[in-house]
């Protein structure tokens, strides 16, 4: 016999597990951002003349949600000198594309930049803040400067070289050499020389009869006359200007057809796949002061101390090639927690529930690869974080204060090792994983332990948790719970009236077992007293 009680309760449950999930990126179409894949990256980044900012994301992340506005107001200012980009992690023919980049969490933001070899960028990874101001800044100083610094001294010498070539020049009162007029250089490298003269050499401004600054002058070489722009500083209009002249460089360059191969005997030719041209290379700066503070940065390019590397290609090869090593599948990376009050806010208030927190050692050179444990707990742990929905699991790097003060606190190893912890700051304890696998079983039974409360739980240090924010800590009316009628087969077994089941807006996976517990014994004991009736 099949009892009401049991029902409702496996009903209930599904309700309250029923959670939908959306795999759609975060930003639309219409988005300043541009949106790559694993198959886009090389075409629009790789092989682009111009820098890229790549932002690896997840549409669950809360703090990618949090990024978006930021990240978008950067990609507007940055528009025409820089690109700035996007790629879903959650997608999983990216996946593999985002581990061999180094992606721990998210979001990870990375600084792509031209190589010496085309199609082999520089990558490094951004550390600075997460606003739109400090994003553009970086970049800014990122974009290679080709622009000419010429002064009366060395004026005679660069008019004279390639005199029959065009060239440009600005001259200017400022003294750092704009990103726009970076951009300008890279759009015309090899058909237009581009210079920028100050004003205080005199030579140069009487011999052109400069009054005024900033002015842009077109050199269309040979004897022909020199051109005075007189339109606005903005990056279309000036490319316009500059193609009278010569044609901008596409970006990025078109894909060059591969050397024809002799295949038993018989010369047959194989051309390579067409090579869709991203214009945003004479797209206008929204600034309406290219030439400002905003948008400078100074004539060298600094390089920060971040290790750059070179750019893995995504590039699926023909049979023909030879055949490349295979980048593990590191499945759903976990949300990273960068700054000591995510982690805070994330784990460790009076009224956090339980957190999975993955510690990461510190890599003392960020170019190597992660240690076969790190990686193999991150990928159990993103594969059993979809069974557990209910809780939540994050990264915490090294790099994060609040780490090493985490270790310290509850007196874990150095930060050599990986650390897997559970932690209800509400409650407050913490439980430890000390087994020495870190296979997706070994860790599943590990969450599934701690589930149901089993085991051993250590005290977690009050110096460690933080008032929740007021918003959380507001006293509300408590509502009456929702009463909804479930009716099967049109009645109950007592009668006519349906069954009534409270659903409530939150319930803990411990007080859901709980229910489905007291509710089974219920149904037995129910069962043993109809049967002995019937004897």
């Amino acid at each position: 016999m099949v009892h009401s009680t049991t029902l409702l309760a496996a009903a209930a449950a599904s309700l309250l597990f029923s959670l939908p999930a959306s795999a759609d990126g975060i930003y639309t179409k219409n988005s300043p951002v541009l949106q790559v894949d694993a198959r886009s990256y090389d075409k629009l980044i790789a092989q682009s003349n111009h820098t890229s900012m790549l932002e690896f994301y997840a549409p669950w992340c809360g703090h990618c949600q949090s990024l978006k506005p930021a990240y978008e107001k950067a990609a507007k200012n940055l528009k025409g000198l820089a690109k700035v980009a996007a790629i879903n992690c959650d997608e999983e023919p990216n996946k593999p594309f985002c581990g061999s980049m180094g992606v721990q969490g998210f979001p990870t933001l990375k600084i792509i930049k031209p190589g010496k070899k085309a199609g082999k960028p520089v990558v490094e990874d951004y550390q600075g803040q997460r606003t739109a101001k400090a994003i553009v800044d970086a970049m800014v100083d990122k974009i290679p400067n080709h622009v000419n610094r010429v002064a009366d001294k060395t004026l005679d010498e660069w008019l004279a070289t390639g005199n029959d070539t065009a060239k440009a020049v600005l001259f200017s009162d400022k003294g750092t050499t704009s990103a726009l007029l970076k951009a300008l250089a890279i759009d015309f490298l090899g058909s237009i020389s581009i210079a920028q003269i100050r004003d205080k050499d005199t030579k140069a401004v009487e011999l052109f009869g400069i009054s005024s600054y900033p002015t842009f002058v077109l050199l269309p070489g040979g004897d022909k006359e020199a051109v005075v722009y007189d339109g606005e500083m903005k990056k279309e209009p000036m490319s316009a200007f500059l193609a009278q002249v010569a044609p901008p460089n596409p970006d990025p360059a078109p894909a060059v057809p591969k050397a024809a191969k002799n295949s038993s005997g018989k010369n047959t030719k194989k051309a390579s796949k067409d090579s869709s041209s991203f214009s945003s290379a004479s797209a206008s700066h929204s600034s309406a002061d290219a030439s400002s503070a905003k948008a400078t940065a100074t004539a060298e390019t600094l390089e920060q101390a971040s290790n750059p590397t070179e750019s893995p290609s995504p590039n699926v090869v023909s049979e023909d090639d030879p055949k490349p090593v295979p980048v593990p599948n590191i499945g759903t990376l976990l949300q990273m927690l960068e700054t000591e009050e995510q982690l805070q806010q994330a784990c460790l208030t009076s009224k956090s529930h339980i957190c999975i927190l993955t510690l990461l050692p510190a890599k003392r050179d960020p170019a190597a690869p992660l240690s076969e444990d790190v990686q193999t707990a991150l990928k159990s742990l993103g594969e059993i974080s979809a069974k557990h929905k209910r809780w939540s699991f994050f990264t915490l790097p090294a790099s994060n204060p609040g780490a090493s003060a985490l270790r310290t606190s509850l007196s874990l190893v150095a930060d050599s090792d990986v650390e897997v912890l559970a932690i209800n700051a509400r409650k407050a304890w913490y439980k430890r994983y000390v087994r020495t696998s870190f296979t997706r079983d070994a860790v599943d039974d590990w969450v599934d332990s701690v589930k149901m409360g089993e085991g051993k739980k250590e005290t977690l240090p009050e110096s460690l948790v933080v008032p929740a924010p007021a918003a959380a800590t507001t006293a509300k009316v408590k509502e009456e719970p929702e009463v909804r009628e479930i009716k099967l087969d049109g009645k109950n077994t007592k009668g006519d009236e349906p069954f009534k089941v409270e659903f409530m807006e939150e319930i803990s996976d411990e007080e859901v077992e709980r229910l489905m517990r007291e509710a089974e014994q219920g149904a037995r004991a129910r069962e043993g007293g109809n049967a002995h009736d019937e004897l």
